[in-house]
């Protein structure tokens, strides 16, 4: 299992998402905890690196830190 970051700032975006939105966005990070690859799409080129999260009502943007077994979360966008 992989363990969450948060990059500076970006916390802060997703708690004051709506609640449903944020709820989201949680479960679908918690599926990229265990199995990072497959919970998330490519980020440009297709890598093992640099992945995002799209839910109905966000996006984030990961960094998968596969030898720490880290995924950071960059940057989170609220479409609502």
């Amino acid at each position: 299992m992989y363990r969450l970051k948060y990059g500076e700032g970006v916390e802060a975006v997703h708690e004051a998402m709506p609640q449903a939105a944020s709820e989201a966005l949680t479960f679908a990070l918690g599926a990229a905890c265990h199995d990072p690859l497959g919970a998330t799409q490519p980020y440009g080129e297709e890598d093992d690196v640099m992945r995002m999260i799209v839910t109905e009502q966000a996006f984030a943007v990961l960094l998968i830190g596969h030898t720490l077994k880290t995924i950071t979360v960059l940057q989170i966008n609220y479409l609502g």
